[in-house]
C-alpha cells in the first residue's frame, strides 16, 4: 500500500506538460503507432528522440491497402500482417501514437 503522500509524488513526477512527455510515460509500454502508408504498428516503447523516431520491440505490424478496379472502380481491400522482433520507426512517418489504457 502507498501513503497518499507517495501517491501525489508519483503523480506529480507522472504530469504532462509537453506532448513528448506523453511518450515518456510510456517508455518499455506496449503502445500503438499509427504511420503513413496504411501501416499500424502495436509494440514495446524502447527509445524515441525529439523527431519521434523511435525504437519498438515484439512489434505487431498491420498493412492495409486498397487497390482499385481501373475498369469496374471496384476496390479490393488486401492486409497483410507481420511479427517482427525490433522495429525502428522514423518519426517523418508517424500519424498518431496512443499510449496504453491507465486506469485511475
Amino acid at each position: 500500500h502507498r501513503t497518499a503522500e507517495e501517491m501525489d509524488s508519483k503523480s506529480a513526477s507522472q504530469t504532462v506538460e509537453e506532448p513528448l512527455d506523453l511518450i515518456k510515460l510510456s517508455l518499455d509500454e506496449r503502445i500503438f503507432v499509427k504511420c503513413r502508408g496504411g501501416r499500424v504498428l502495436r509494440g514495446q516503447l524502447h527509445a524515441y528522440d525529439q523527431h519521434l523516431n523511435m525504437v519498438l520491440g515484439k512489434v505487431s505490424e498491420t498493412i492495409t491497402t486498397i487497390d482499385i478496379d481501373e475498369e469496374t472502380y471496384e476496390e479490393t481491400v488486401k492486409t497483410e500482417k507481420r511479427t517482427v522482433e525490433l522495429l525502428f520507426v522514423r518519426g517523418d512517418t508517424v500519424i498518431l501514437v496512443s499510449p496504453p489504457l491507465r486506469t485511475v
